[in-house]
């Protein structure tokens, strides 16, 4: 894996971590500049959020980032069969 994709698998989890989600079923790849996200986010205990808006507020900060050509977001919002999927490209759809 190139240096600068390891680099920015690093800031995307930082950038991921600053949220009040748990993002501990995230897997986080970047290859070539390309970010894909896979898992599913939940809340964390004691914090109300909406997991949504969370998710949009994420991928919105990801696409500013230099040096990420695409973004390709396949989580779950919530637990696994919950019902909620997000498929989503945020560059270059």
């Amino acid at each position: 894996m190139p240096v600068e994709d390891v680099e920015m698998t690093r800031m995307v989890r930082r950038e991921i971590s600053r949220r009040y989600i748990d993002a501990t079923n995230v897997d986080v790849r970047v290859m070539h500049g390309v970010v894909y996200l896979r898992g599913f986010i939940d809340r964390l205990r004691g914090h109300d959020v909406d997991l949504a808006k969370e998710l949009d507020i994420i991928l919105r900060i990801l696409r500013q980032k230099p040096g990420i050509r695409d973004v390709v977001c396949e989580l779950d919002v919530g637990r696994p069969g919950s019902g909620r999927h997000v498929y989503q490209r945020a560059k270059g759809t």
